[in-house]
Protein backbone atom coordinates (compact mmCIF):
# COMPACT_ATOMS: atom_id res chain seq x y z
CA UNK A 1 0.00 0.00 0.00
CA UNK A 2 1.34 3.86 -0.53
CA UNK A 3 2.13 5.32 2.69
CA UNK A 4 1.75 9.42 2.45
CA UNK A 5 4.31 11.90 1.61
CA UNK A 6 6.17 13.09 4.42
CA UNK A 7 6.91 16.57 4.75
CA UNK A 8 9.99 17.56 3.91
CA UNK A 9 11.01 20.30 5.52
CA UNK A 10 13.54 23.45 5.87
CA UNK A 11 16.91 22.49 7.37
CA UNK A 12 16.03 24.85 10.40
CA UNK A 13 13.66 22.76 12.20
CA UNK A 14 16.23 19.51 11.92
CA UNK A 15 17.14 19.96 15.32
CA UNK A 16 13.93 20.33 16.81
CA UNK A 17 12.96 17.17 15.59
CA UNK A 18 15.90 14.95 16.35
CA UNK A 19 15.75 15.80 19.88
CA UNK A 20 11.88 15.31 19.78
CA UNK A 21 12.55 12.10 18.08
CA UNK A 22 15.45 10.55 20.14
CA UNK A 23 14.69 11.89 23.90
CA UNK A 24 13.93 8.56 24.50
CA UNK A 25 17.46 7.39 23.80
CA UNK A 26 18.69 9.98 26.37
CA UNK A 27 20.24 12.24 23.62
CA UNK A 28 19.43 16.28 22.35
CA UNK A 29 21.17 18.73 20.67
CA UNK A 30 21.06 20.86 17.36
CA UNK A 31 21.09 19.07 13.91
CA UNK A 32 22.78 20.01 10.78
CA UNK A 33 22.77 21.47 7.58
CA UNK A 34 21.00 19.14 4.85
CA UNK A 35 22.49 20.16 1.67
CA UNK A 36 21.97 19.92 -1.85
CA UNK A 37 24.39 16.97 -1.99
CA UNK A 38 22.60 14.57 -0.62
CA UNK A 39 20.73 13.97 -3.24
CA UNK A 40 23.23 13.30 -5.61
CA UNK A 41 23.32 9.49 -6.56
CA UNK A 42 26.50 8.55 -8.35
CA UNK A 43 26.87 7.20 -11.38
CA UNK A 44 28.53 3.47 -12.09
CA UNK A 45 31.73 4.92 -13.54
CA UNK A 46 32.80 6.33 -10.11
CA UNK A 47 34.46 3.13 -8.44
CA UNK A 48 35.54 1.65 -12.53
CA UNK A 49 37.79 4.85 -12.81
CA UNK A 50 39.05 4.93 -8.81
CA UNK A 51 42.97 3.94 -8.80
CA UNK A 52 42.45 3.67 -4.90
CA UNK A 53 40.21 1.50 -2.94
CA UNK A 54 37.34 3.47 -1.03
CA UNK A 55 37.04 2.19 2.29
CA UNK A 56 34.06 3.11 4.24
CA UNK A 57 32.02 2.31 7.54
CA UNK A 58 28.82 0.44 7.98
CA UNK A 59 27.32 1.02 11.49
CA UNK A 60 24.80 -1.80 12.51
CA UNK A 61 22.88 -3.30 15.78
CA UNK A 62 23.52 -6.81 15.50
CA UNK A 63 24.66 -9.39 18.06
CA UNK A 64 25.10 -13.17 18.44
CA UNK A 65 24.63 -15.15 16.06
CA UNK A 66 23.21 -12.16 13.51
CA UNK A 67 26.36 -10.26 14.18
CA UNK A 68 28.54 -13.57 13.03
CA UNK A 69 26.15 -13.32 9.80
CA UNK A 70 26.86 -9.59 9.64
CA UNK A 71 30.66 -10.32 9.41
CA UNK A 72 30.43 -13.15 7.16
CA UNK A 73 28.35 -10.96 4.68
CA UNK A 74 31.01 -7.90 4.85
CA UNK A 75 33.68 -10.23 4.27
CA UNK A 76 32.10 -11.85 1.43
CA UNK A 77 31.68 -8.22 -0.44
CA UNK A 78 34.70 -7.56 0.53
CA UNK A 79 36.59 -10.89 -1.26
CA UNK A 80 34.61 -10.43 -4.59
CA UNK A 81 35.38 -6.34 -5.03
CA UNK A 82 38.27 -6.69 -6.91
CA UNK A 83 40.00 -4.58 -4.03
CA UNK A 84 38.08 -1.38 -4.99
CA UNK A 85 36.23 -1.14 -1.74
CA UNK A 86 36.37 -2.61 1.83
CA UNK A 87 33.17 -2.13 4.25
CA UNK A 88 33.92 -2.19 7.86
CA UNK A 89 31.30 -3.47 9.99
CA UNK A 90 31.11 -1.76 13.31
CA UNK A 91 29.05 -2.72 16.47
CA UNK A 92 27.24 -0.17 18.02
CA UNK A 93 25.11 -1.47 20.47
CA UNK A 94 21.37 -1.96 20.73
CA UNK A 95 18.83 -0.02 17.80
CA UNK A 96 18.28 2.99 20.51
CA UNK A 97 21.88 2.94 20.86
CA UNK A 98 22.83 2.72 17.16
CA UNK A 99 20.35 6.00 16.44
CA UNK A 100 21.72 7.94 19.40
CA UNK A 101 25.46 7.15 18.09
CA UNK A 102 24.24 8.19 14.39
CA UNK A 103 22.41 11.35 15.71
CA UNK A 104 25.86 12.42 17.60
CA UNK A 105 27.87 11.46 14.14
CA UNK A 106 25.20 14.03 12.44
CA UNK A 107 26.08 16.63 14.56
CA UNK A 108 30.14 15.66 14.89
CA UNK A 109 30.08 15.95 10.96
CA UNK A 110 31.09 12.07 11.18
CA UNK A 111 28.18 9.88 9.79
CA UNK A 112 29.30 5.96 8.26
CA UNK A 113 28.54 6.15 4.94
CA UNK A 114 25.86 3.21 5.91
CA UNK A 115 23.64 2.83 9.00
CA UNK A 116 21.39 0.21 10.04
CA UNK A 117 18.31 1.71 11.43
CA UNK A 118 15.19 0.50 12.95
CA UNK A 119 11.76 0.74 11.42
CA UNK A 120 10.85 3.12 14.06
CA UNK A 121 13.64 5.66 12.98
CA UNK A 122 12.53 5.68 9.57
CA UNK A 123 10.28 9.30 10.15
CA UNK A 124 13.49 10.65 11.66
CA UNK A 125 16.20 9.17 9.31
CA UNK A 126 13.91 11.24 6.27
CA UNK A 127 13.37 14.14 7.98
CA UNK A 128 16.73 14.54 9.14
CA UNK A 129 17.91 15.12 5.50
CA UNK A 130 21.47 13.60 5.38
CA UNK A 131 20.82 10.35 3.30
CA UNK A 132 19.99 10.00 -0.03
CA UNK A 133 17.42 8.22 -1.18
CA UNK A 134 17.45 4.40 -2.01
CA UNK A 135 15.59 5.11 -5.13
CA UNK A 136 18.01 7.21 -6.37
CA UNK A 137 20.51 4.62 -6.77
CA UNK A 138 18.05 2.28 -8.22
CA UNK A 139 16.98 4.75 -10.92
CA UNK A 140 20.30 5.54 -11.57
CA UNK A 141 21.81 1.71 -11.66
CA UNK A 142 18.43 0.57 -14.02
CA UNK A 143 18.12 -2.06 -10.78
CA UNK A 144 15.46 -4.03 -10.16
CA UNK A 145 13.60 -3.85 -7.21
CA UNK A 146 10.61 -5.80 -8.23
CA UNK A 147 12.15 -9.04 -6.11
CA UNK A 148 11.90 -7.04 -2.88
CA UNK A 149 8.99 -8.45 -0.78
CA UNK A 150 5.83 -5.69 -1.72
CA UNK A 151 5.05 -5.88 2.20
CA UNK A 152 8.24 -5.02 3.00
CA UNK A 153 9.28 -2.79 0.66
CA UNK A 154 6.08 -0.60 1.28
CA UNK A 155 6.97 -0.07 4.43
CA UNK A 156 10.43 1.89 3.38
CA UNK A 157 8.72 3.59 1.19
CA UNK A 158 7.52 7.14 0.70
CA UNK A 159 5.06 7.32 -2.35
CA UNK A 160 5.46 3.98 -3.45
CA UNK A 161 9.45 4.74 -3.72
CA UNK A 162 11.96 2.96 -1.76
CA UNK A 163 13.99 5.85 0.99
CA UNK A 164 15.98 3.03 2.35
CA UNK A 165 16.76 -0.94 1.55
CA UNK A 166 15.34 -3.61 3.85
CA UNK A 167 18.22 -5.44 5.38
CA UNK A 168 17.00 -7.69 8.16
CA UNK A 169 13.13 -7.87 8.23
CA UNK A 170 11.38 -9.82 10.99
CA UNK A 171 7.77 -11.01 11.98
CA UNK A 172 6.96 -12.08 15.50
CA UNK A 173 6.05 -15.69 15.91
CA UNK A 174 4.67 -17.82 18.87
CA UNK A 175 8.01 -19.94 20.16
CA UNK A 176 6.94 -23.40 21.44
CA UNK A 177 8.81 -25.81 23.66
CA UNK A 178 7.90 -29.35 21.99
CA UNK A 179 8.70 -31.88 24.96
CA UNK A 180 6.91 -29.55 27.54
CA UNK A 181 3.71 -29.71 25.16
CA UNK A 182 4.23 -33.85 25.05
CA UNK A 183 5.34 -33.96 28.99
CA UNK A 184 1.71 -32.48 29.43
CA UNK A 185 0.15 -34.64 27.05
CA UNK A 186 -1.01 -31.58 25.09
CA UNK A 187 0.20 -31.95 20.96
CA UNK A 188 2.78 -29.23 20.05
CA UNK A 189 1.15 -29.49 16.17
CA UNK A 190 -1.75 -27.68 17.33
CA UNK A 191 -0.59 -24.43 18.73
CA UNK A 192 -2.82 -21.98 20.49
CA UNK A 193 -4.41 -19.33 18.01
CA UNK A 194 -5.41 -16.76 20.34
CA UNK A 195 -4.68 -14.97 24.14
CA UNK A 196 -7.45 -16.82 25.55
CA UNK A 197 -6.03 -20.32 24.20
CA UNK A 198 -2.65 -18.98 25.35
CA UNK A 199 -3.48 -18.58 28.77
CA UNK A 200 -5.42 -22.32 29.52
CA UNK A 201 -2.33 -23.81 28.11
CA UNK A 202 -0.41 -21.90 30.21
CA UNK A 203 -2.22 -23.37 32.94
CA UNK A 204 -1.47 -27.03 31.95
CA UNK A 205 2.19 -26.37 31.05
CA UNK A 206 3.20 -24.79 34.15
CA UNK A 207 4.97 -27.15 36.64
CA UNK A 208 5.67 -27.13 40.24
CA UNK A 209 8.33 -28.97 42.05
CA UNK A 210 7.18 -31.41 45.36
CA UNK A 211 8.25 -28.37 47.27
CA UNK A 212 5.61 -26.55 45.72
CA UNK A 213 8.72 -24.50 43.25
CA UNK A 214 7.48 -23.35 39.87
CA UNK A 215 10.47 -25.14 37.74
CA UNK A 216 8.62 -24.48 34.64
CA UNK A 217 5.99 -21.61 33.33
CA UNK A 218 3.55 -21.94 30.98
CA UNK A 219 4.62 -18.24 29.57
CA UNK A 220 6.68 -15.52 29.17
CA UNK A 221 7.34 -12.45 26.90
CA UNK A 222 9.74 -9.67 27.16
CA UNK A 223 7.81 -6.39 28.36
CA UNK A 224 8.37 -5.01 24.91
CA UNK A 225 6.17 -2.42 23.25
CA UNK A 226 6.49 -4.23 19.69
CA UNK A 227 4.51 -6.67 20.54
CA UNK A 228 1.81 -5.07 22.22
CA UNK A 229 2.01 -2.71 18.87
CA UNK A 230 1.58 -6.17 17.21
CA UNK A 231 -1.09 -7.55 18.91
CA UNK A 232 -3.24 -4.58 18.22
CA UNK A 233 -2.89 -5.07 14.10
CA UNK A 234 -3.91 -8.22 14.84
CA UNK A 235 -7.10 -7.21 16.08
CA UNK A 236 -7.08 -5.02 12.98
CA UNK A 237 -6.40 -1.95 15.36
CA UNK A 238 -4.70 1.05 14.82
CA UNK A 239 -2.23 2.23 16.50
CA UNK A 240 -2.46 5.79 16.33
CA UNK A 241 -4.83 8.08 14.99
CA UNK A 242 -4.80 9.71 11.31
CA UNK A 243 -4.99 6.50 9.61
CA UNK A 244 -1.95 5.43 11.25
CA UNK A 245 -0.46 8.76 10.63
CA UNK A 246 -1.16 7.71 7.11
CA UNK A 247 -3.89 10.41 6.33
CA UNK A 248 -2.21 13.38 8.29
CA UNK A 249 0.47 13.94 10.94
CA UNK A 250 -1.04 11.48 13.76
CA UNK A 251 -1.95 13.45 16.93
CA UNK A 252 -2.45 11.31 19.07
CA UNK A 253 -1.16 7.39 20.44
CA UNK A 254 -4.31 4.72 20.83
CA UNK A 255 -2.65 1.67 22.99
CA UNK A 256 -5.02 3.14 25.74
CA UNK A 257 -7.92 1.57 23.63
CA UNK A 258 -9.86 -1.69 24.79
CA UNK A 259 -7.56 -3.57 23.22
CA UNK A 260 -4.43 -2.85 24.49
CA UNK A 261 -6.08 -2.40 27.99
CA UNK A 262 -7.47 -6.28 27.31
CA UNK A 263 -3.70 -7.38 26.59
CA UNK A 264 -2.13 -6.04 29.82
CA UNK A 265 -5.05 -7.45 31.54
CA UNK A 266 -4.36 -10.71 29.92
CA UNK A 267 -0.92 -10.68 31.07
CA UNK A 268 -1.53 -9.53 34.01
CA UNK A 269 -3.55 -12.36 35.41
CA UNK A 270 -1.24 -15.06 33.94
CA UNK A 271 1.93 -13.53 35.94
CA UNK A 272 -0.96 -12.99 38.96
CA UNK A 273 -1.71 -16.73 38.64
CA UNK A 274 1.72 -17.75 38.33
CA UNK A 275 1.07 -19.13 35.10
CA UNK A 276 3.83 -16.68 33.43
CA UNK A 277 6.81 -15.60 34.57
CA UNK A 278 8.03 -11.62 34.83
CA UNK A 279 11.15 -11.08 33.70
CA UNK A 280 10.98 -7.27 32.75
CA UNK A 281 12.00 -5.47 29.96
CA UNK A 282 15.14 -6.73 28.76
CA UNK A 283 14.80 -9.21 25.68
CA UNK A 284 17.87 -10.83 26.64
CA UNK A 285 16.29 -11.78 30.13
CA UNK A 286 13.46 -13.10 28.30
CA UNK A 287 15.34 -14.73 25.96
CA UNK A 288 17.21 -16.50 28.58
CA UNK A 289 14.27 -17.76 30.05
CA UNK A 290 12.88 -19.43 26.81
CA UNK A 291 16.12 -21.09 26.02
CA UNK A 292 16.85 -22.54 29.54
CA UNK A 293 13.67 -24.60 28.62
CA UNK A 294 11.94 -23.51 31.94
CA UNK A 295 9.00 -21.62 29.66
CA UNK A 296 6.83 -23.49 27.55
CA UNK A 297 5.28 -20.88 25.36
CA UNK A 298 7.04 -17.46 24.35
CA UNK A 299 6.64 -14.74 21.92
CA UNK A 300 10.24 -13.06 20.19
CA UNK A 301 10.70 -11.82 16.44
CA UNK A 302 11.73 -14.22 14.13
CA UNK A 303 15.14 -13.07 13.93
CA UNK A 304 16.40 -14.89 17.07
CA UNK A 305 15.28 -18.90 15.77
CA UNK A 306 18.67 -19.67 14.94
CA UNK A 307 20.26 -18.99 18.01
CA UNK A 308 17.04 -20.66 19.57
CA UNK A 309 17.61 -23.53 17.47
CA UNK A 310 21.31 -23.74 18.59
CA UNK A 311 20.93 -23.18 22.01
CA UNK A 312 18.02 -25.75 22.57
CA UNK A 313 20.42 -28.00 20.71
CA UNK A 314 20.55 -31.62 23.13
CA UNK A 315 17.42 -30.21 25.92
CA UNK A 316 14.56 -29.54 24.16
CA UNK A 317 13.27 -29.12 20.72
CA UNK A 318 12.35 -25.49 19.60
CA UNK A 319 8.94 -25.72 17.33
CA UNK A 320 7.37 -22.01 15.68
CA UNK A 321 3.49 -21.34 15.31
CA UNK A 322 2.47 -17.93 13.73
CA UNK A 323 1.91 -15.00 16.34
CA UNK A 324 -1.35 -15.10 18.23
CA UNK A 325 -4.40 -13.27 17.50
CA UNK A 326 -6.21 -11.09 20.41
CA UNK A 327 -9.24 -13.15 20.33
CA UNK A 328 -11.07 -15.82 17.91
CA UNK A 329 -12.82 -13.11 15.75
CA UNK A 330 -9.25 -11.01 15.47
CA UNK A 331 -8.61 -10.78 11.39
CA UNK A 332 -6.02 -8.49 11.29
CA UNK A 333 -1.99 -9.42 10.79
CA UNK A 334 1.33 -8.39 12.43
CA UNK A 335 3.84 -6.03 11.67
CA UNK A 336 6.82 -5.81 9.57
CA UNK A 337 9.72 -5.45 12.19
CA UNK A 338 13.59 -4.97 12.06
CA UNK A 339 15.39 -2.59 10.09
CA UNK A 340 16.79 -1.00 6.72
CA UNK A 341 20.04 0.29 5.13
CA UNK A 342 19.84 4.14 4.84
CA UNK A 343 23.42 5.23 2.72
CA UNK A 344 24.94 8.72 4.10
CA UNK A 345 25.05 11.70 1.32
CA UNK A 346 26.06 14.91 3.74
CA UNK A 347 30.03 14.69 4.08
CA UNK A 348 30.23 11.61 1.90
CA UNK A 349 31.78 12.14 -2.30
CA UNK A 350 30.42 10.15 -4.68
CA UNK A 351 32.85 7.09 -4.63
CA UNK A 352 31.47 6.62 -1.07
CA UNK A 353 28.06 6.62 -1.72
CA UNK A 354 28.68 4.36 -4.72
CA UNK A 355 30.58 2.03 -2.56
CA UNK A 356 27.99 1.75 -0.11
CA UNK A 357 24.98 1.30 -2.87
CA UNK A 358 27.38 -1.78 -4.13
CA UNK A 359 27.38 -3.03 -0.76
CA UNK A 360 23.57 -2.85 -0.34
CA UNK A 361 22.82 -4.20 -3.78
CA UNK A 362 24.94 -7.34 -3.18
CA UNK A 363 23.50 -8.24 0.62
CA UNK A 364 20.12 -7.60 -1.49
CA UNK A 365 20.80 -10.40 -3.80
CA UNK A 366 19.00 -13.74 -3.61
CA UNK A 367 22.52 -15.72 -2.53
CA UNK A 368 23.20 -13.84 -0.18
CA UNK A 369 19.80 -13.23 1.35
CA UNK A 370 19.27 -17.05 1.38
CA UNK A 371 22.36 -17.28 3.47
CA UNK A 372 21.21 -14.18 5.70
CA UNK A 373 17.98 -15.95 6.12
CA UNK A 374 19.27 -19.62 7.21
CA UNK A 375 22.00 -17.83 9.32
CA UNK A 376 19.41 -15.39 11.46
CA UNK A 377 16.07 -16.07 10.50
CA UNK A 378 15.26 -13.09 9.42
CA UNK A 379 12.94 -13.44 6.30
CA UNK A 380 14.40 -13.20 3.18
CA UNK A 381 13.64 -9.48 1.46
CA UNK A 382 14.70 -11.14 -1.57
CA UNK A 383 11.64 -13.56 -2.69
CA UNK A 384 14.05 -15.44 -5.23
CA UNK A 385 16.08 -16.38 -2.07
CA UNK A 386 13.63 -18.81 -1.04
CA UNK A 387 14.96 -20.43 -4.19
CA UNK A 388 18.01 -21.04 -3.96
CA UNK A 389 19.32 -24.68 -2.91
CA UNK A 390 20.78 -23.34 0.61
CA UNK A 391 17.59 -21.86 1.58
CA UNK A 392 15.63 -25.22 0.34
CA UNK A 393 17.77 -27.25 1.96
CA UNK A 394 17.36 -25.56 5.21
CA UNK A 395 13.82 -25.37 5.37
CA UNK A 396 13.66 -28.68 4.32
CA UNK A 397 15.68 -29.69 7.96
CA UNK A 398 14.50 -26.80 9.81
CA UNK A 399 10.69 -25.98 9.39
CA UNK A 400 10.40 -23.54 11.97
CA UNK A 401 11.73 -21.76 9.34
CA UNK A 402 8.85 -21.73 7.08
CA UNK A 403 6.61 -20.15 9.71
CA UNK A 404 7.67 -16.76 9.61
CA UNK A 405 7.78 -16.78 5.65
CA UNK A 406 4.36 -17.81 5.54
CA UNK A 407 3.14 -15.79 8.05
CA UNK A 408 4.52 -12.67 5.54
CA UNK A 409 3.02 -14.15 2.49
CA UNK A 410 -0.45 -14.54 4.30
CA UNK A 411 0.00 -10.77 5.40
CA UNK A 412 -3.51 -8.96 5.00
CA UNK A 413 -2.45 -5.61 3.78
CA UNK A 414 -3.98 -3.35 5.98
CA UNK A 415 -3.90 -0.06 7.85
CA UNK A 416 -3.54 -1.45 10.98
CA UNK A 417 -0.65 -3.85 9.88
CA UNK A 418 0.90 -1.21 8.58
CA UNK A 419 1.99 0.13 11.68
CA UNK A 420 1.79 4.17 13.16
CA UNK A 421 4.13 6.57 11.15
CA UNK A 422 5.29 8.35 13.85
CA UNK A 423 7.80 10.76 14.43
CA UNK A 424 8.33 10.57 17.89
CA UNK A 425 7.42 6.70 17.81
CA UNK A 426 10.41 5.28 20.25
CA UNK A 427 9.48 7.40 22.71
CA UNK A 428 5.69 5.69 22.39
CA UNK A 429 6.68 2.49 22.36
CA UNK A 430 8.68 2.95 25.47
CA UNK A 431 5.53 4.87 27.17
CA UNK A 432 3.29 1.61 25.97
CA UNK A 433 6.05 -0.32 28.14
CA UNK A 434 5.79 1.66 31.07
CA UNK A 435 1.87 0.86 31.11
CA UNK A 436 2.43 -2.99 30.59
CA UNK A 437 4.71 -2.78 33.24
CA UNK A 438 2.60 -0.80 35.81
CA UNK A 439 -0.18 -3.57 35.02
CA UNK A 440 2.02 -6.62 35.75
CA UNK A 441 3.36 -5.46 38.64
CA UNK A 442 0.17 -4.26 40.19
CA UNK A 443 0.78 -0.23 40.55
CA UNK A 444 -1.54 0.68 38.71
CA UNK A 445 -4.93 -0.90 37.35
CA UNK A 446 -4.37 -2.13 33.71
CA UNK A 447 -7.05 0.73 31.97
CA UNK A 448 -5.14 3.31 34.42
CA UNK A 449 -1.40 2.20 33.41
CA UNK A 450 -2.37 2.15 29.40
CA UNK A 451 -4.34 5.59 29.55
CA UNK A 452 -1.39 7.44 31.62
CA UNK A 453 1.10 5.91 29.83
CA UNK A 454 -0.26 6.87 26.20
CA UNK A 455 -0.76 10.91 28.02
CA UNK A 456 2.72 11.00 29.05
CA UNK A 457 3.52 10.81 25.52
CA UNK A 458 1.24 13.37 24.32
CA UNK A 459 3.83 16.24 24.68
CA UNK A 460 6.11 14.72 22.69
CA UNK A 461 3.54 14.20 20.10
CA UNK A 462 2.80 18.11 20.33
CA UNK A 463 6.18 19.03 20.01
CA UNK A 464 7.07 17.20 16.95
CA UNK A 465 3.99 18.40 15.01
CA UNK A 466 4.58 21.91 15.61
CA UNK A 467 8.40 21.51 14.64
CA UNK A 468 7.00 19.94 11.11
CA UNK A 469 3.55 22.20 10.22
Amino acid sequence: MRRPRLRRTAAAFVAVVAAAALTACGDSGSGTDGGSGALDAPGAEVLEKATDKTTIEFWHAMKGANATAVDQLVADFNAQSGGKVEVKAVFQGSYDETIAKYKASVQQKSTPALVQIYDIGSRFMVDSKQVVPMHKFIEKDGFNAGDIEPNIASYYSVDGKLWSMPFNSSTPLLYLNKEAFERAKLDPTKPPKNLDEIGELAKKLTVKDASGKTVQYGFNAAIYGWLVEQLLATDGKEYCDKGNGRSGLATKVQFDQETAVRVAQWWTDLVKGGYATNTGRKTDDAQAAFKSGTVAMHLESTSVLRGYVDAAKGKFTVLTAPYPKVSASSTGGPIIGGASLWINGVGHDDKEKRAAWEFVKFASGPVEQAKWHTSTGYVPINAKALDEQIDKDWMAKFPQFRTAVDQLHALPPSVASAGCLLGVMPQARKASEDGLEAAIVGSKPAEQAMKDAAASVQGAIDSYNKSVS
